[in-house]
């Protein structure tokens, strides 16, 4: 049964995916607004037909310009955070060159970063600073990797810092920076525990299509979002500050959310919960 699932869910995104490529290739060749609802509409889609069951606490910033500082656990939060709003991602530049996963991002308008070349980090920048104030949403997965579910890793302030200074400093303004936890906490209604969460987690050496076939199988998820409260940045803003202000309240956050619990940013070390050491070599984006 669970394998006739996975088949039907394919052949049905399938079909979805049929439909509404090449309508955001038009979209995006002619800059229509529709570029940026139709990547929603995917994702809203793939959602309900895998059965994942999103809870929100909190909600976006309706300022902008808008940068999304969230944790990452897989692929699969591309599709949970994709699911809640109209936005577009920012990702190592490798994702590009992904079979089917490349074509996606592309057409989400993702802006990739070649994290080999510092030099290309002005240029990037500006690209950030220019869809921000052009009204998109950005995500950015600041730990920089992906990791197994159960922790969070140390936030990277490089391209952080990068995209808020521009913004600040090329047109005068300032810009939001909002912190955002993504969790997942039951399989089939049932508790997921330390121990089943890789099973949605992708990292290290997993295969891609093994992952997406046992996710497509298995995939009744329940998934809780937490937003943080957005931090007004401007161009004296210090970014490593900002990075661990970011990095504590999504920590806070998401240990509240695998607890089931009230967030309380001083009731926990990250040690008494997650060991931050734990996964060194990851797969994500």
């Amino acid at each position: 049964m669970a394998e006739i699932k996975a088949i039907f869910i394919i052949l049905v995104l399938t079909l979805v995916s049929l439909v509404l490529i090449p309508l955001q290739w038009i979209a995006i060749r002619l800059r229509l607004p529709v570029q940026r609802k139709l990547p929603h509409v995917w994702h809203l889609v793939a959602t309900r037909l895998v059965g994942i069951r999103i809870r929100q606490e909190g909600a976006p910033a309706d300022d902008r310009p808008l940068l999304i500082a969230s944790n990452h656990a897989s692929w699969v939060d591309i599709t949970v955070v994709g699911s809640l709003m109209p936005l577009s991602f920012i990702a190592k530049s490798e994702v590009s060159g992904w079979p089917i996963f490349g074509l996606f991002a592309k057409l989400q308008r993702t802006v990739f970063v070649n994290r080999t070349r510092r030099t290309e980090t002005g240029q990037v920048a500006d690209t950030i600073a220019t869809r921000m104030a052009a009204g998109d949403a950005m995500v950015l997965f600041a730990e920089g990797t992906s990791n197994d579910g159960n922790c969070v890793l140390p936030f990277r302030s490089a391209l952080l810092g990068a995209a808020t200074r521009a913004v600040a400093n090329g047109n005068g303004s300032s810009v939001w920076v909002q912190p955002l936890s993504v969790a997942y906490q039951g399989f089939y209604g049932l508790p997921m525990g330390r121990a089943h969460r890789p099973h949605v987690a992708w990292y290290g050496d997993m295969e891609l299509a093994g992952h997406l076939w046992g996710i497509f199988r298995h995939g009744a998820l329940d998934v809780i979002v937490r937003w943080g409260t957005p931090v007004l940045v401007d161009g004296t803003t210090d970014r490593k500050v900002l990075t661990r202000q970011l990095e504590n309240q999504v920590r806070a956050m998401t240990i509240a959310s695998l607890l089931q619990k009230p967030v309380d940013s001083g009731e926990l070390e990250p040690s008494e919960f997650f060991s931050n050491a734990e996964k060194t070599a990851k797969a994500g984006a």
